[in-house]
């Protein structure tokens, strides 16, 4: 079983404390460069590093007088250091410090969320080979269609987080940018050296072009990277739910000891986890269209983007940060029951080998359009009248004129259906096991 999972990694990246010290980085990283190019006394930047320090309390008290966050931080730093403090923010403006400081956070958000969705990927490999060989009936439309690999079905799901691994470090490249280029980006008070070395000492990329800010195109990619996955998170959920219904049970959440379904219902065991998944996905799907809304501005810069990316950017972190977990832990302790599978793929009484038998009877050189007649009529007997359809093909007297008693039984052989699922694994995991 996995590690069980504790919250507060992601949530002390976005508290405020956090926010502010990645401003205070990014300041104190300016104030080293400037000493190295000899623009600022290297004295002052020592004295800086050595008293710069900040409450977030204090940097409210300032900004009610302010009405600005950056300068309400800068004077509550200033209050600290004392003379030195006339070197601080030199040459910057508050978007240097706020796009560059949220690259930073940004950056470490993605390699958060990176590892969780790597032990999600670890739980969807070890699945997809414990049940490659169960047998499950496959739905198309919510009809059973054709048996397929249970197991084939965590291998999918490994697939397609595979992509979304491959998205965030593609968005995680595309936010690490920070930008030290002035009031519109034309570096008018500062040479583009200084954000080039700046950006360098952070270990993060600079903007090759900026306006005032760093342009939301690239926050959009990745809210909107966000809610791929979380999309994927709630199409795995909404599987678990469909396994769980009371007709179906072939799987369902882990329901603890001491655990309460309903308070009118002792009975119930509802899927709750699964249920809290789909509905927080929701909730970062439309925090992504406030990302979108926010690559417009008004020429060079405006603020209508910055109140709403202090909702969007830390919640949605945070909101796939919690169900990437716990997606981790629903199908890490997922509860299968194989004979019900069995149970159900037999629930129709032989109908999903129908396509098998219709692909039999072409290679006895039966018309394609006369097989599909044959296999119908008896299909359609099956669903209106009962009785297994098996039964009624080998008393059909077309069909019996074409196959054998013996070829009748390998239509309806399970088997033939999972005879490839090696090769697919092959193709997802290669050699692995």
């Amino acid at each position: 079983m996995i590690q069980r999972y504790t919250m507060p990694e992601m949530g002390a990246l976005w508290s405020e404390q956090n926010k502010f010290q990645k401003w205070l980085d990014v300041e104190i990283a300016v104030c080293e460069v400037h000493a190295e190019m000899g623009t600022v006394p290297a004295g002052a930047v020592e004295e800086i590093k050595a008293k710069a320090a900040f409450t977030p309390e204090r940097i409210r008290e300032i900004e009610k007088m302010t009405d600005h966050d950056v300068i309400a931080f800068t004077t509550n730093l200033a209050e600290n250091i004392g003379e030195a403090a006339r070197f601080v923010h030199y040459g910057l403006t508050s978007s240097d410090v706020v796009d560059t400081a949220n690259a930073l956070l940004l950056k470490e958000s993605c390699e958060v969320l990176l590892k969780k969705v790597d032990t999600l990927l670890e739980v969807l490999k070890r699945r997809a080979f414990e049940f490659k060989d169960t047998p499950q009936i496959g739905r198309t439309h919510g009809i059973h269609a054709e048996p397929t690999s249970f197991g084939m079905t965590f291998a999918l799901w490994f697939s397609e987080t595979q992509r979304n691994r491959a998205r965030l470090e593609k968005a995680k490249e595309t936010v690490s940018v920070g930008k030290i280029s002035g009031a519109v980006g034309a570096f008018a008070h500062l040479a583009p050296e200084v954000e080039e070395r700046v950006c360098a000492k952070l270990e993060i990329g600079f903007a090759p072009v900026s306006t005032q800010i760093i342009q939301r195109d690239r926050y959009a990619e990745y809210l909107c990277t966000l809610a791929i996955i979380a999309s994927s998170l709630e199409k795995f959920a909404l599987q678990v739910r469909h396994w769980q219904r009371t007709e179906v049970r072939e799987a369902q959440e882990k329901f603890k000891v001491g655990q309460k379904g309903s308070s009118a219902m002792p009975h119930k065991r509802n899927p709750i986890l699964s249920e809290r998944i789909c509905g927080m996905a929701r909730t970062i799907r439309a925090n992504s269209i406030v990302g979108l809304e926010n690559v417009a501005l008004w020429h060079e810069r405006d603020i209508s983007h910055s109140s709403a990316e202090r909702i969007v950017l830390p919640d949605s972190s945070s909101a796939l940060d919690y169900i990437l977990a716990k997606t981790t832990s629903l199908l890490d302790t997922l509860i299968v029951y194989p004979e019900r599978m069995i149970e159900n793929l037999n629930a129709t009484r032989g109908l999903v080998f129908s396509g098998q038998l219709l692909l039999a009877l072409t290679q006895k050189g039966v018309s394609r359009e006369d097989a599909y007649v044959w296999a119908q009529r008896n299909a359609m007997r099956v669903w209106d009248k009962g009785g297994e359809f098996k039964d009624l093909i080998m008393k059909d007297e077309d069909v019996r004129a074409k196959l054998s008693n013996e070829e009748i039984e390998g239509v309806f052989d399970v088997k033939h259906y999972l005879r490839n699922v090696d090769k697919i694994f092959a193709r997802v995991f290669g050699n692995q096991k």
